[in-house]
């Protein structure tokens, strides 16, 4: 154990007093938080708790009010991302900070290109490229555009990046969030590596069997105030209370309805070199899981169901009646939403108001002879926003502004306004905390209580299981399998995920096996 003098030997970086205000919000109230090194500090909130705007004080986006912001014991003024690189302070966004039309080493080294007589020198920016990639253990050509990499893959280049600059101070915002098991093993290893180092990480996660697993302290933000510091090692339980303020009973809150008649057929979708022989139903009262490791197909199936993606072969029919394929507008008036992974980019429109936003699917409905129905598009919106529980100042607030479980549920929400039979969520609850995820689960219980259907991608395991009547799981392009909410296991998940394209009696076998839920 370290005397209080060692402590503020090591000490790195502090923030004291931090406040920071935006029109009719107080985003942070007296904060305080230190880091030192060789330490990984996390920083737990929920949702608007405060996180991303203290972090991005420190990267130099926003400017504090009042407070004062120390490193190496020296008071400092951040005004932009050069003063933070200048002190040694590096930032990975939830939201990556790519840009798509570069290449990965492009994007890696931008603003501080190798050269070589004056000229740019590319042969060694993507062998160093190169290394920092083989370093986060990411297999990608330093060559590669960035647009071509899915989520998973962007996420370590931004890993890369940060190790590019050879920060002192690290913060990670999320950065397990779209990773498998096996990438954050190896994100663990490579933390582990820096904090040897001597760096120190401030690391934010809503999973909280990472903070045991990762953390020395952990800073609880709630409302904009710093609520307590506690050991790595405190109680789950003990965590969740002091972010939300109260105890959460249960996870997985999963209530199982009756089901009724198939809503959603799907039968022998193809897409060649993607997918193959596809077939699933989902019934109205239920949800169906679909999982399995990221590149086997999952969102780019469900993407086809929905008309956004074309495929070769199959069939896709709502209530029976078949859909033309290729067609988002044809999926939209049978009863489909999707509820992409990429909320941001595919999910919203960031600098439109909520009531703009919970409005997008309905506007074609509620417009006659070239007028919308603005009162009435209104009051559909408010009523929505308060089914849902959106914390915002107004229906006018931009939804930019939001918090990720506030943009989720007003991503969610466009889908209940426009009354859709069946549901497909992307990674729900990605990016979101505990409190929030439970508000969502209980928003899935009521919708299959009014008897709609639910299909739901989740990289997270526990979820899948915890909130899945049947779960399918997809591996190389195909239905590996299919298990009823009462045998499915962690390890019979992963056993389908990681076999090889299954035989058609083996599929048939678990498919039927599986039927009476």
């Amino acid at each position: 154990m370290s005397s209080p003098g060692e402590s503020l030997r090591d000490e790195l970086l502090r923030i004291e007093g931090i406040r920071k205000t935006f029109p009719g919000v107080v985003a942070l109230d007296s904060v305080d938080f230190d880091l030192r090194r060789g330490e990984v500090h996390v920083l737990l909130g929920e949702n608007g708790a405060g996180k991303s705007t203290l972090i991005k004080m420190l990267s130099g986006a926003y400017r504090p009010d009042s407070g004062r912001i120390l490193v190496d014991g020296r008071e400092v003024r951040i005004h932009g991302a050069q003063d933070a690189e200048r002190l040694g302070i590096a930032t990975i966004y939830q939201e990556f900070n790519l840009v798509p039309e570069l290449t990965v080493a492009e994007n890696i080294f931008l603003g501080r290109q190798p050269r070589r007589f004056g000229m740019i020198d590319r042969r060694r920016m993507e062998a160093d490229a190169e290394e920092l990639l083989k370093r986060v253990g990411v297999r990608v050509s330093p060559k590669a555009k960035v647009r071509e990499l899915g989520i998973a893959r962007l996420q370590m280049v931004e890993i890369a990046k940060a190790l590019s600059l050879d920060a002192r101070v690290l913060i990670m915002d999320e950065p397990t969030a779209v990773l498998t098991s096996e990438e954050v093993d190896k994100l663990f290893r490579i933390v582990r590596q820096l904090r040897e180092d001597g760096v120190g990480i401030v690391f934010i996660t809503h999973h909280l069997e990472e903070i045991a697993a990762l953390g020395d302290r952990v800073t609880v933000l709630r409302d904009g105030r710093s609520i307590d510091q506690v050991p790595a090692s405190t109680p789950e339980d003990e965590l969740v209370r002091l972010m939300v303020g109260r105890s959460i009973e249960q996870q997985y809150p999963r209530e199982r309805p009756e089901t009724g008649e198939p809503l959603l057929s799907v039968r022998g979708l193809t897409r060649d070199g993607v997918f193959h022989d596809v077939g699933f139903d989902v019934h109205a009262g239920e949800v169906v899981g679909l999982a399995g490791l990221v590149g086997a197909g999952r969102t780019e199936v469900v993407r086809a169901v929905f008309g956004a993606d074309p495929y070769d072969a199959g069939s896709v029919e709502v209530r029976g009646e078949r859909l033309a394929k290729g067609d988002v507008n044809a999926a939209m008036g049978a009863g489909i939403g999707l509820v992409p992974e990429d909320r941001k980019g595919q999910g919203l429109v960031l600098d439109a108001s909520v009531e703009e936003n919970l409005g997008l699917v309905t506007l074609r409905s509620a417009t006659r002879a070239g007028l919308v129905d603005l009162k009435g598009q209104r009051t559909a919106a408010a009523r929505i926003a308060e089914q849902l529980g959106v914390r915002m100042a107004g229906l006018g607030q931009h939804v930019r502004t939001l918090s990720g479980g506030n943009q989720q549920k007003v991503v969610i929400g466009k889908w209940l306004l426009a009354g859709a039979l069946v549901l497909i969520l992307d990674e729900p609850t990605r990016g979101i905390d505990v409190g929030a995820k439970v508000e969502i689960y209980q928003l899935i219980n009521e919708l299959t209580a009014s008897g709609h259907a639910v299909l739901m991608i989740s990289s997270d395991l526990p979820e899948v299981l915890g909130m899945s009547d049947r779960v399918l799981v997809m591996a190389q392009g195909r239905i590996a399998g299919e298990l009823p909410a009462h045998v499915a296991t962690q390890d019979a998940v992963m056993a389908l995920a990681v076999s090889a394209a299954p035989t058609p009696n083996t599929a048939k076998n678990e498919v039927e096996g599986s039927r009476g839920h």
